[in-house]
């Protein structure tokens, strides 16, 4: 995953970016970069690996050397950007964000018209340079933007820096958020809804699915309408957003309150643990609105040690990640010990890390461990913003546990199955589930449950990793 933002001033905005970058930190753990534009002294950019060091520590130093009226930067899990490119078009700097599913057929064509790119250490090609490289093939930055959402299998937003002012270009179906603020001296385009609050900003407008917008320091205008379908990852609300961050209208926390008051009401009076918590800190807000719905009352039986672990000090490996998360949780046995416990997380996805937490309140005394989590089964691969690329769809819990239940890899209408939540084939999954990652019992947030708590057009949201509808 990962996140940018832009800015544009009429003084030195190099504070404002260093600071709307970092509140980006929670979406990239391995990659930051910031590029800057001033008139006098043309283009400045800087990249740096943030796997052991937050952002704000490692990039200290261009807060105070860089200077620039116009600038962009992100935090990346995967490639180095924002990259500068010199084409026919100028000096530009780029950032985007999304995945490229056919990147290996348009890298053929481009390169059949005597196009180099250079290979990342892991032998793929920056999905950020293949972008720019796209837009060169046509004359000017709006063609070449509109071919780009055109041939792109997959999503992409992106950020483009020229000297005249910063391109903002939300993916042709609205996947992944842009939003304008604006002060007195100039605007930003941001991934998150907060991350310019604090910064003296005020909320302008997001721009629609596949519209372009060209952002200066007095302006922002439209260059290419909206258009009318939009399918927004609904991860967003589950998963990937700040609590404080807000998406076509509905707050990251506000939904996830919704999605654990409609799993209290799924779970029924008769269900009373001793008390329900969140996984920290993922599932605190599904929690509270568990607790407030249900009068079970909310606790904190197991604290997160956040001081020296922030979330870039995680490493890419995921059995170093695991057993680091597991390190960063202190259990507090009064509150365990003998208990019934319900615990509430946002997702499941290996099923590793909830089954090592388990195994952690039993040997801290639990009684009984029961899970809620505030998303349905994880079925399908996303396919349009790069949740892992290390993921493949037999990663997931859910998938393997069907293919154990099938004797085999299932057809298309047999998935489909299996995510209905009324259907036999599905109580087998979550059942199996439960048993495999020793719960007590375990029940997912319905799909239809889910929907309703974003408080939005379900036509305009992208289910796709849960029901493999696009």
């Amino acid at each position: 995953m990962g996140g940018f933002f832009g800015t544009t001033s009429k003084d030195d905005c190099v504070f404002d970016l260093f600071y709307g970058i970092d509140y980006h930190s929670h979406l990239g753990t391995r990659r930051a970069g910031m590029a800057v534009y001033d008139k006098e002294n043309g283009f400045e950019r800087a990249i740096h690996n943030i796997e052991n060091t937050p952002f704000r520590t490692k990039f200290t130093k261009e807060s105070n050397t860089m200077h620039g009226t116009l600038g962009i930067g992100c935090i990346s899990d995967f490639e180095a950007q924002p990259i500068l490119i010199r084409s026919h078009h100028g000096t530009f700097a780029i950032t985007t964000v999304g995945k490229i599913n056919n990147s290996d057929e348009i890298v053929e064509g481009i390169i059949k018209k005597h196009t180099h790119f250079f290979e990342m250490q892991n032998g793929d090609i920056n999905q950020t340079e293949l972008v720019a490289a796209i837009i060169n093939q046509k004359e000017n930055f709006i063609d070449g933007i509109r071919y780009a959402q055109e041939i792109i299998d997959g999503s992409m937003s992106m950020l483009i820096l020229t000297p005249k002012g910063i391109y903002a270009a939300r993916d042709k179906y609205g996947r992944t958020p842009i939003v304008i603020g604006k002060k007195a001296d100039g605007f930003c385009a941001s991934f998150e809804s907060f991350a310019y609050l604090n910064l003296g900003y005020e909320p302008y407008r997001e721009l629609g699915p596949g519209e372009i917008a060209v952002m200066t320091e007095d302006s922002v205008k439209t260059l290419v309408e909206p258009g009318d379908k939009m399918k927004i990852c609904t991860f967003l609300w589950v998963y990937y957003g700040y609590p404080s961050s807000s998406y076509e209208g509905m707050s990251v926390e506000q939904m996830r309150y919704n999605c654990g008051q409609c799993l209290a009401k799924r779970d029924g009076e008769n269900f009373k643990p001793d008390s329900v918590a969140g996984v920290p800190d993922s599932g605190t807000a599904h929690a509270v609105g568990y607790a407030n719905a249900s009068g079970v009352k909310f606790a904190r039986p197991f604290i997160k040690y956040t001081p020296t672990w922030p979330r870039s000090f995680m490493p890419t490996h995921q059995s170093k990640r695991n057993l680091i998360a597991k390190m960063k949780l202190i259990p507090v046995h009064d509150l365990i010990a003998g208990k019934s416990l319900l615990l509430i997380d946002d997702s499941i996805v290996r099923g590793t890390q909830m089954r090592e937490t388990t195994e952690f309140l039993y040997d801290s005394g639990a009684k009984e461990v029961h899970i809620r989590t505030g998303c349905p089964p994880l079925v399908y691969g996303c396919k349009y913003i790069n949740f892992s690329r290390s993921n493949s769809e037999m990663e997931l819990i859910a998938r393997r546990v069907i293919k154990e239940l099938e004797g085999g890899d299932p057809d298309d209408a047999t998935l489909q199955e299996y995510t209905d939540p009324d259907s036999e084939k599905y109580k087998k999954m979550v059942d199996k589930i439960c048993e495999t990652l020793h719960f007590t019992s375990l029940n997912y947030l319905r799909l239809d449950d889910m929907i309703e708590s974003t408080g939005v057009d379900p036509e305009k949201l992208c289910t796709y990793c849960w029901n493999g509808k696009e």
